[in-house]
């Protein structure tokens, strides 16, 4: 982590082994409108891609940065553009399409933007007249349902998602747009305030939405012949009053282990009463978080059977998380394992202006000043009661850093333990974790699969032994890769065995996009799939098995 006082770079002390990085080159390419691909065309194959891979690797992300003369102002504002590499008999084909969401629809028609993102606020239209105009900044704008996220499986379907309470279900081989979803009908107050995360254990998928409603949709069985989305048993487990109810926080992921949903609570706070003005200021939905670290991280602990919250207060010093890798329960600990940084601020510094800059010093400057996240560990004690000695460490799992102690109020203080070495930080920390999810989710674990930051966007894909703190690297010059997706190879005996996929971008050569596929093992380059075409920096994907 690294702080820019006064135009000059110092290095974090909680990071002093950092190198400061010089001459960083620009990624303007990676963050620019492409066209859709929405007829499967052939990739040439370099090495070999294993026979038995069979299915569809399908990723989102935004696509389409301006309309007509409006030009979107953040990374997470961009049109969602849906993508699909097919792969059978070791051959592999590419398509992607542009979700039709209402909000696609709706600025391609009036080519401009008319429904606000995250980072831009949607001007009046300029052909009202000026009454019109002015009254309009007082209505509520409608949320975005432009889920350029993640995908998301459920009953047989897939849908892609967003940080609203708006799905569209997709087909996964065509990329065709389906009907619009809305959980629960839940009113939203702005474009991004009912926050809806997805998370499957045992059959039942969960989500957590705004004012913190833990909804669980049951796995119902599909009807033969059904053709249309339902989530007519969606129900709230439990509902958890905000801290601050003037300042709820916001959430991109929660922590969930084989008996309890863990929601963070961070101190990244939107104010209400900005809320209710941004729209009247003509300020975009970004503009009302703060980054407020006088407040600790709340951890509240629900019981994903009953819904019950626990009693207990468990908290941890101010810290900002996106992605979760991995959570189970351990002789009578919950231990969490997540992707961490300590400055919160980091969400708005993603506008398409930074991502843009021209490369080299201003590059570097602005990339040495932002927050890197790393990857943490906190362990909660769940047997904690009244009895419970205050003053002392209660994690007693071996071979654990990571400290939980009781105060003379009853609250637990969590501090964490850090989940790497030194090695780390010569590909500036780590994002988009990724695991064995189909054997080893809410389970003890071994290994997890991440993009390393060297750069804005990720510049290498990293794997970590969690008992060795050790880990293995695949990192090219100019090569961007996307979040790892760990596929296990039949009757695999071991955690990594298996491979994972990642599609590598660059800017440097127009239309020199590829699917790479390593060894999950040794983590070296088992084949790639060259496509000739250009695709832009994405978010998240998943790996569609067909069977």
């Amino acid at each position: 982590t690294h702080i820019a006082i006064k135009d000059q770079m110092i290095q974090h002390p909680l990071c002093k082994k950092c190198p400061l990085a010089t001459g960083l080159e620009g990624i303007a390419p990676l963050v620019r409108t492409v066209e859709e691909i929405p007829e499967p065309i052939t990739t040439v194959i370099k090495g070999n891609i294993p026979s038995w891979i069979n299915g569809s690797f399908l990723r989102n992300g935004p696509g389409r940065f301006e309309f007509g003369k409006d030009n979107f102002n953040h990374w997470f504002d961009g049109m969602a553009l849906m993508h699909r590499f097919y792969i059978h008999d070791s051959e592999v084909t590419y398509s992607s399409r542009f979700l039709r969401s209402d909000s696609y629809v709706r600025n391609s028609e009036k080519d401009r933007i008319v429904v606000c993102e995250f980072g831009t606020m949607a001007m009046p239209d300029p052909c009202k007249n000026f009454f019109s105009q002015f009254l309009s900044r007082f209505k509520i704008p409608k949320a975005t349902d432009n889920a350029s996220v993640n995908f998301v499986k459920y009953k047989g379907d897939y849908y892609v998602s967003t940080e609203t309470n708006y799905m569209r279900r997709v087909d996964p081989q065509s990329l065709e747009t389906k009907e619009k979803v809305q959980l629960l009908s839940m009113t939203t107050i702005t474009a991004r305030m009912e926050l809806n995360i997805f998370y499957r254990i045992q059959g039942d998928l969960f989500l957590i939405c705004f004012f913190y409603n833990i909804i669980r949709v049951p796995p119902p069985e599909k009807v033969e012949g059904e053709d249309k989305a339902d989530f007519s048993g969606a129900q709230v487990l439990c509902s958890i009053p905000a801290s601050d109810s003037r300042k709820p926080s916001y959430y991109h992921s929660f922590a969930m282990s084989e008996n309890y949903v863990v929601f963070i609570e961070q101190p990244i706070k939107l104010d209400l009463l900005k809320v209710m003005l941004f729209r009247i200021q003509g300020k975009s939905f970004d503009k009302v978080m703060t980054w407020e670290p006088q407040h600790d991280t709340i951890f509240h602990v629900v019981d994903r059977h009953t819904g019950e919250q626990s009693k207990v207060k468990y908290s941890a010093p101010p810290m900002f998380t996106l992605h979760q890798i991995n959570a189970y329960e351990d002789k009578g600990f919950l231990v969490m394992d997540m992707c961490c940084g300590d400055d919160g601020e980091v969400i708005g510094d993603f506008t398409l202006e930074n991502l843009r800059r021209a490369p080299g010093e201003e590059m570097d400057k602005f990339y040495n000043s932002m927050c890197r996240n790393l990857p943490r560990r906190y362990v909660l004690p769940l047997t904690v009661t009244d009895d419970t000695p205050s003053d002392q460490n209660l994690v007693t799992l071996p071979f654990c850093q990571a400290t939980a102690v009781k105060t003379g109020c009853g609250e637990v203080l969590c501090t964490h333990e850090e989940l790497y070495d030194e090695e780390l930080f010569q590909y500036g920390g780590l994002e988009f974790p990724q695991i064995n999810y189909a054997h080893y989710n809410a389970r003890p674990y071994r290994y997890y699969y991440a993009c390393g930051f060297g750069h804005l966007f990720s510049d290498s894909l990293l794997k970590m032994d969690l008992e060795t703190k050790k880990l293995k690297a695949w990192r090219h010059p100019g090569l961007f890769p996307s979040e790892p997706v760990f596929v296990p190879a039949p009757n695999a005996t071991e955690e990594d065995d298996g491979v994972v996929m990642s599609v590598i971008i660059t800017p440097r050569t127009e239309k020199s996009t590829f699917l790479l596929v390593l060894d999950a093992k040794t983590f070296t380059e088992l084949g790639r799939a060259e496509v000739p075409v250009n695709i832009p920096f994405g978010t998240h994907g998943v790996f569609n098995e067909m069977h």
